[in-house]
């Protein structure tokens, strides 16, 4: 399906419904928006089939970013994180999805937090997976140092520094292959809409990115979720994201032995942790909606 917001057009999808009958009554669940990776190398298809899982508690959005699969592709220079982040909101206020959960993975999680900063009151809550509130080349360069060892960590630092068209594909399947015990195969690929031209200049914006000054705006419960093994997005970067967040307002969440891809790595543990904090964070809301609701209720004698 595709929508007209803020001067592009998005392409989304939907596993699971809004509102369930419930006794005499119909029930409201809440609606998770997944943001996905990039820049320009994925769309939503790598979530599939694996978050209909959420689906029992919750409608799920599977959205293409704009410049990304089978939304609007644009101009790549009018590209960014905050034109997206107000893509989000207006995609949400148009449909008419209120206090959305927003789930956003790797550079999804930039353009979460972007969102959630931009617009304070907008989100139910937030998981920031596998991602980074301030890029570091240099501690991204040691992690894989670390766990691949020097020349990897060459490679990832020509990538990641700007020197990308020097890196042939066979070096860059040496650093993607330590992106955690599972990583998108050929099977993903084949499936992903790739839009090369916004690779980039999305990765010259990931250079400079760095949110944690504005992290202290966003007021909605946040899970902050990393796998042990990930060098991409090290648990360092998680840590200083929980650190940033207002206080009491952020919950750590740490897989072992799990990388970029949790999900994937550790899915008898992910999924509890995923589905009961979206279950919990959205609880609150509900309740009061539905007492609200019955208080301004009148029934015919």
């Amino acid at each position: 399906m595709h929508i007209e917001v803020n001067g592009t057009c998005l392409w989304f999808d939907v596993d699971g419904l809004a509102l369930v009958p419930d006794g005499a009554a119909m029930r409201e669940r809440p609606t998770v928006v997944l943001l996905h990776g990039g820049p320009g190398s994925f769309d939503h298809s790598y979530f599939k089939p694996d978050f209909a899982r959420l689906s029992q508690e919750a409608q799920v959005i599977y959205m293409d970013l704009r410049g990304h699969g089978r939304s609007e592709w644009g101009d790549p220079a009018s590209w960014g994180f905050e034109v997206c982040a107000d893509d989000l909101r207006a995609f949400c206020d148009t449909l008419g999805i209120a206090r959305p959960v927003v789930y956003g993975h790797s550079l999804g999680g930039y353009v979460a937090m972007v969102y959630a900063a931009r617009h304070p009151g907008h989100a139910g809550a937030l998981v920031l997976q596998s991602t980074n509130a301030r890029f570091d080349l240099g501690r991204i360069v040691e992690a894989f140092r670390r766990a691949g060892g020097d020349e990897v960590a060459d490679i990832v630092e020509r990538v990641y520094g700007g020197d990308r068209r020097s890196v042939t594909a066979e070096e860059w399947a040496r650093c993607w292959s330590l992106f955690g015990p599972w990583v998108t195969g050929d099977q993903e690929k084949a499936r992903t809409i790739v839009n090369r031209e916004i690779n980039a200049p999305g990765l010259e914006l990931m250079r400079g990115f760095d949110v944690l000054d504005q992290l202290a705006r966003i007021d909605c419960p946040t899970l902050v979720c990393v796998g042990e093994l990930d060098p991409i997005t090290p648990v360092a970067a998680a840590r200083e994201i929980v650190d940033a967040l207002p206080d009491g307002g952020a919950r750590l969440a740490l897989i072992e032995r799990a990388g970029h891809f949790p999900w994937k790595d550790a899915p008898d543990r992910y999924w509890p942790l995923v589905t009961e904090f979206v279950a919990t964070a959205t609880a609150a809301r509900m309740d009061s909606g539905r007492s609200a609701s019955v208080q301004g209720s009148s029934a015919t004698p």
